[in-house]
């Protein structure tokens, strides 16, 4: 019987989950949250062979949950499931060492599928989203023009990046025109939103 954690902080999503997953002979739900705070905490009670986790919950997201459970139970194999297949939401995923990611969109028998290939140590992976994730440009941020722009992304003005960084501010300023020019954006929060979608920004 292979043991499964859902995680989904919507109750309709997470129960039909369930209700679906309970009609399969072989697989048996153990553990339910709706945060992704609550998955390690879950997980090191419950030890399911495979946790399968929305990417959007409160508390932590679920690439983030992946990474924490990743460290704390390796053993516990890690389906994402996500409404929208954002190619940087796919790279962090690797980053992870998450072994399946599947858009909602996929037939319950395709989802009991690949918990069945991740509980096998298998990697289960949407064709539409590699092939997003292979035609994505590598990040041309360089490491500090990403941490002048993580911050302006919270809010912060020029004088504040430039204090957190130990910049002056002119020089942040600069960090930003180049960050806008690269991202061919129209301005600092269109540049944030175009990084974030792509992964560059976590």
């Amino acid at each position: 019987m292979i043991k499964v954690l859902l995680a989904d902080d919507h109750h309709v999503v997470r129960g039909a989950l369930a209700a679906l997953l309970a009609l399969e002979p072989d697989l048996t739900v153990v553990a339910e949250v709706e945060r992704g705070d609550a998955v390690v905490p879950a997980a090191r009670s419950a030890r399911p062979d495979v946790a399968v986790l929305d990417v959007d919950m409160p508390g932590l997201d679920g690439l983030a949950a992946a990474a924490a459970l990743a460290e704390a139970l390796p053993e516990t194999g890690v389906l994402i499931l996500t409404g929208h297949g954002k190619p940087g939401h796919l790279r962090r995923a690797l980053a992870a060492h998450v072994r399946g990611f599947l858009l909602k969109t996929a037939p319950p028998d395709e989802l009991a599928a690949a918990i069945r290939t991740v509980a096998a140590g298998g990697r289960v992976l949407d064709p539409s989203l590699a092939l997003t994730a292979w035609d994505l440009a590598d990040n041309p941020l360089t490491p500090r023009e990403t941490d002048v722009l993580r911050l302006a992304a919270e809010g912060a003005e020029p004088p504040e990046i430039a204090e957190r960084l130990f910049l002056s501010a002119g020089t942040v300023r600069n960090y930003l025109t180049a960050v806008v020019t690269k991202l061919n954006a129209r301005n600092r929060t269109d540049a944030a939103r175009i990084a974030h979608e792509a992964g560059w920004l976590y």
